[in-house]
């Protein structure tokens, strides 16, 4: 079953980072290269075997079974049943084998459908496995040799002429090799639809988490371009203050000149490997900006430029906080408000909510407007990779009553003083 194998494949390769996905994959391939292909491997087996050996019993007590139950009658009643451990690694032969064996013990027994449980069961596997032509050959010659042994060749065979069958037995054993066929066709067709969609499956979670890999990535590096400006704006800053603090302490004791020189150095040292570091995320061709850090303080900024009613509370003693928390807030409510514009409806109206928690920072973005496609897209991915970055959480859903609501918790334990 190629299909198969190939989702097993494609669902090992979509999973990485879980423990133990090695072995998974290699347990379902295992599976796929048993002999009985996954399954009960001697569950049909048993049941024609059962039906074979009852029905011989009972056609036995009837007086219908022309030869005495002796090691050939339980060999030609086995053979079928046995063979069918392995149909689904060639069902072909197995078909051939459970066919034969029927068929011999057919000239010794009158017409009984429990005599052909084997041959029905070999067929409609061979069907399934998409041996069709090879199959219909094999029982086309089956139901020939049928007559042809009973009737034709009966007296030169010792036949007894109750294991003749008539018109009916014959049209009846066309019949029921007809809807086996178009049974094991369908239950073909079936296998591989399900495998396509499982396939389709496969691949669409894979491109989703492709997405969202490359929206993490990409929020990555626009962190690590802020935090190569903010860093560069303040180290640059303490450089120069050194510089001229340097300047102006002539008058002081030599302590106080080696402190500002070491400040001095360190400063411009760090602004190296910074710039060394970072500096090949920046695009030759964007420039550094030229507008005042993000944060929390333009809060009212960008509500005002939101482009729908939005109400701002804020909860709790407002203080500094760290360039990268305040940097954070500030972009998940952009996100969020962003979102709400894209996918809410045209009247919707946000709710904006900032709480000042000891040790972290709280955020709240609601909306009323139904949001039917508003999901876990790439902005939400942003966002919530933006507050584990941090350490945070970050949750996103739809409500209950209609609308759509942000929260995230950022940890601000290193506070700015």
């Amino acid at each position: 079953m190629p299909y198969v194998r190939y989702v097993d494949e494609a669902a090992w390769h979509s999973s990485p980072g879980q423990s133990g996905q090695s072995g998974q994959w290699q347990s379902a391939h295992w599976r796929d290269r048993r002999p009985h292909g996954g399954g009960p491997p001697i569950g049909a087996a048993i049941g024609a075997g059962l039906f074979h050996v009852f029905g011989a019993r009972d056609a036995a007590a009837d007086g219908l079974l022309y030869h005495r139950m002796d090691v050939l009658v339980y060999a030609l009643l086995l053979a079928g049943p046995l063979a069918l451990c392995w149909r689904r690694r060639a069902p072909i032969p197995v078909l051939v084998v459970a066919t034969a064996a029927s068929l011999a013990f057919a000239t010794l027994a009158a017409p009984r459908w429990m005599f052909m449980v084997a041959p029905i069961v070999a067929l409609f596997g061979a069907v399934k496995k998409g041996r069709a032509r090879a199959a219909l050959g094999v029982v086309a010659a089956g139901y020939v040799a049928y007559p042809l042994l009973t009737v034709v060749l009966a007296d030169r065979l010792e036949v007894n002429a109750g294991a003749q069958p008539g018109l009916r037995e014959l049209l009846v054993l066309a019949g029921t090799l007809a809807v086996t066929m178009f049974l094991g066709r369908a239950a073909k067709a079936q296998a591989e639809h399900m495998a396509e969609a499982m396939k389709t499956r496969a691949e669409r979670a894979k491109a989703k988490e492709e997405q969202e890999r490359r929206q993490a990535s990409e929020e990555r590096l626009r962190m690590a371009r802020e935090l190569h400006d903010v860093l560069g704006h303040h180290l640059s800053l303490i450089n120069v203050q050194a510089g001229v603090g340097l300047h102006l302490m002539d008058n002081r004791p030599e302590q106080a000149r080696e402190a500002l020189t070491a400040i001095k150095t360190a400063s411009s040292e760090a602004l190296r490997e910074v710039r060394a570091v970072l500096g090949v995320l920046r695009p030759e061709e964007e420039v550094a900006p030229r507008q005042p850090a993000l944060g929390l303080d333009r809060l009212d900024e960008l509500t005002e430029s939101a482009g729908l009613p939005v109400t701002t509370t804020i909860s709790g003693a407002s203080r500094p906080l760290p360039a990268e928390v305040d940097r954070a807030a500030y972009r998940i409510v952009q996100e969020a408000l962003t979102n709400v514009r894209k996918h809410a409806a045209a009247d919707a109206k946000a709710e904006v909510t900032v709480s000042f928690s000891p040790g972290s920072l709280d955020l709240s973005v609601r909306n009323d407007g139904l949001a039917p496609e508003m999901g876990d897209g790439s902005g939400i991915t942003g966002m919530r990779a933006r507050a584990e970055t941090l350490g945070g959480s970050l949750q996103a859903g739809p409500l209950p009553g209609g609308g759509f609501l942000v929260t995230a918790s950022l940890p601000t334990s290193g506070d700015a003083k």
